[in-house]
């Protein structure tokens, strides 16, 4: 059915090097552990020609299905003009004001998944069940004192639990992408540790992490023209050794949120 849609609409990727999902087995697991339901209002982002969005349309109450190919869009128009719960949204997910949802189901443009991901963590939902490259999904789960632990490990796991729930062969898309591919389960909670000021923890977290070689006490006074502490290094002496001379790669989530608060009381700018 899927590579019969691929061949009508003759469609090899699109303008955006798209690899659209065609094994059948693994869009139904998908779908499936979005644990769907007829109360459900859904996001898909990437939506191609339509071969996940048909799955989770006939299991919702609404479905959002973001695309920004024109000719794709045009795609998707015609093959769901008969599906009351669906509407197609043409536009960049990244400028498009996101509508209300519950859930968010999609395959994800390679490219700009960590752009897309800090969008969504920022708002709402209760669940979502993305594509990933496997090795971005892999940081995003990582330890730390491991060489995936970052910045996206640290900032994920201020808003939600992840976990990857299943490897994606290349095998399973046409075209085969270069890279493997991974399913990321998002469940989006409170912090479990507290921060004085959001921004500024994510902007800190962004800041020593873009110095990861460097000891924590010189990595905050090389990016101190962004986090705007005064008297920086008076402030930098009197936080614990045992921070500061370690990296960030070396704190957990709750240890760098301890910093920023120490830090955020001391911010002039």
């Amino acid at each position: 059915m899927i590579d019969s849609l691929l061949d009508e609409y003759g469609v090899i990727g699109g303008d955006h090097d798209q690899h659209f999902l065609v094994d059948d087995n693994f869009l139904n697991q998908i779908v499936d552990s979005a644990e769907l339901t007829e109360n459900d209002t859904v996001l898909e982002i990437g939506a191609g020609i339509g071969n996940l969005t048909e799955k989770i349309a006939e299991r919702v109450h609404k479905l959002y299905a973001v695309e920004l190919d024109p000719d794709l869009c045009d795609i998707l128009i015609e093959r769901f003009a008969d599906y009351d719960n669906v509407e197609i949204i043409e536009g960049d997910i990244l400028d498009i004001e996101l509508p209300e949802f519950n859930k968010v189901v999609a395959n994800l443009p390679y490219s700009i998944s960590s752009h897309i991901t800090f969008k969504l963590l920022k708002h709402e939902f209760e669940l979502g069940i993305l594509m990933y490259q496997y090795e971005f999904a892999r940081r995003m789960v990582s330890p730390k004192n491991s060489k995936d632990y970052s910045r996206l490990t640290v900032t994920t796991n201020f808003f939600a639990d992840a976990s990857i729930i299943m490897k994606v062969p290349r095998s399973a898309f046409k075209p085969a992408p270069e890279v493997k591919s991974a399913v990321v389960k998002l469940i989006p909670r409170p912090a479990s540790f507290d921060v004085v000021d959001e921004d500024f923890f994510l902007t800190f977290v962004t800041a020593v992490f873009g110095q990861r070689r460097k000891k924590l006490r010189n990595a905050i006074l090389n990016t101190n023209s962004k986090l705007g502490i005064a008297n920086v290094k008076d402030v930098v002496n009197k936080l614990p050794d045992e921070y500061m001379n370690k990296r960030a790669e070396n704190l957990e989530p709750s240890e760098l949120a301890y910093i920023a608060n120490q830090l955020f009381n001391f911010k002039t700018t």
